[in-house]
């Protein structure tokens, strides 16, 4: 959520008249509109294509048979050939932590229960959900401490890009305590103090735990469907997500990494079309990453780590959105794309977007990759001006002049530029 004047007109409709104050109920109710909007137009389209929807908690009664329950006592059975399991996550509780649904706070919690906009926060873990919601906090004008083990935020995606965010929250009062654990956390009336194991103490009117998901699996009875699951509730898959009893398929957050919105769509399609004997492609190598922070993160393909490690040579191309028109109309002065492209037959290898539509703009350079495009479709293209599509020929450029330079000097045949 994008909590500036022009963004909440984005948000709410055009007539929208902008608060002096977001409130929690605001945020609450645009919420729950957005997901009973999605919820409907999810079941239209089942419905619309013959999908029977059978309401209820489900159980395996056997490896055939499902137990549906509805209504306390009731319970529907129903056989089929074939079972997807899509159950999904949920918030992961730690044990010493009482949560408390007021003040001790988990992902679900944390807007359909908060009584308010609290005035500070400590956000204890520095995952995808941890930093969006340190972000939109920040936003509304919070004071956010964010807790983590690990020495650094987000560490699957690109350094340069994550090292931008981080610079941008700290902009925002956002502190990181990383490589800290917490040991306790003490409710003191409407305050909470959490001490960390190296000492530290921290006051927070609110403390947001995001220590992961566990996969929403215990009531299902696995095992008399010849199946378990580790202790994080994940069911191992193999290709095409099929479990060990061949005619079940597990997909989504309840397989684990990456448990991201769009990922588990298509593994759901593969899945489902495997199960009807339909051949289906996918380029699993090419799936997108959205990170909805403030300012979004996005990417696909290689980060510059994994190229370093793989000996993969490769060249940078950068373009900033203080150099674009689109950039300046949307006061943006931080965001860039960054494209990575291989030094051998000049093709993409990775795109990494920051900064405002960054989960949209990364699309392009998916598609580049995924068609086998080179940097040169880049430097050639015509791209609608002003917009932040135009990146991509800022970046494509820099990066095609550094690979000149190079083919330069080491004598060989030089690619001209256009």
């Amino acid at each position: 959520l994008y909590l500036t004047g022009l963004t909440q007109r984005a948000i709410y409709g055009a007539g929208y008249r902008l608060k002096d104050e977001i409130s929690i109920e605001d945020l609450a109710a645009r919420t729950r509109y957005v997901v009973e909007r999605e919820r409907a137009v999810v079941r239209d389209q089942l419905l619309r294509n013959h999908v029977a929807l059978l309401e209820g908690t489900a159980r395996f009664v056997d490896e055939h048979t499902l137990g549906i329950s509805h209504d306390p006592g009731a319970e529907r059975r129903v056989t089929g050939e074939n079972v997807v399991i899509a159950s999904g996550s949920a918030p992961a509780h730690p044990r010493d932590i009482a949560f408390n649904g007021r003040t001790i706070l988990d992902s679900d919690d944390i807007v359909l229960r908060l009584a308010r906009i609290p005035g500070t926060i400590l956000v204890v873990g520095g995952g995808v959900i941890g930093i969006e919601f340190a972000s939109m906090f920040a936003a509304l004008g919070t004071r956010v401490t964010v807790v983590d083990g690990r020495p650094e935020i987000l560490d699957f995606a690109d350094r340069e890009i994550v090292d931008g965010l981080r610079y941008h929250l700290r902009d925002l009062n956002v502190t990181f305590r990383l490589g800290e654990r917490v040991v306790k956390v003490e409710e003191h009336g409407e305050e909470t103090l959490t001490t960390l194991a190296s000492g530290k103490q921290i006051p927070a009117e609110v403390v947001f735990y995001s220590a992961g998901r566990q996969g929403a699996t215990d009531a299902l009875d696995l095992e008399n469907a010849g199946l378990s699951a580790d202790e994080r509730g994940r069911i191992p898959v193999g290709p095409k997500y099929r479990t060990e009893v061949e005619h079940i398929w597990a997909v989504g957050d309840v397989i684990g990494f990456p448990s991201l919105a769009a990922t588990s769509a298509e593994q759901g399609r593969i899945a489902a079309a495997d199960a009807f004997g339909l051949e289906a492609r996918s380029m699993p190598e090419l799936l997108p990453f959205g990170i909805y922070a403030i300012p979004e993160i996005s990417y696909v393909g290689k980060t510059e780590a994994e190229l370093t490690d793989a000996a993969i040579p490769y060249e940078v191309g950068v373009a900033h959105y203080r150099e674009l028109a689109r950039g300046h109309i949307l006061g943006e002065t931080h965001g860039l794309l960054k494209l990575l492209v291989s030094s051998d037959d000049r093709t993409l290898l990775g795109v990494h977007a920051f900064g405002s539509g960054a989960t949209e703009v990364v699309h392009i350079g998916q598609a580049v990759m995924g068609l086998g495009g080179t940097v040169d479709y880049l430097v050639d293209a015509v791209f609608n001006y002003p917009t932040l599509a135009e990146a991509y020929k800022v970046a494509a450029l820099d990066a095609a002049n550094k690979l000149h330079a190079v083919s330069a000097l080491a004598g060989q045949p030089v690619e001209p530029i256009a």
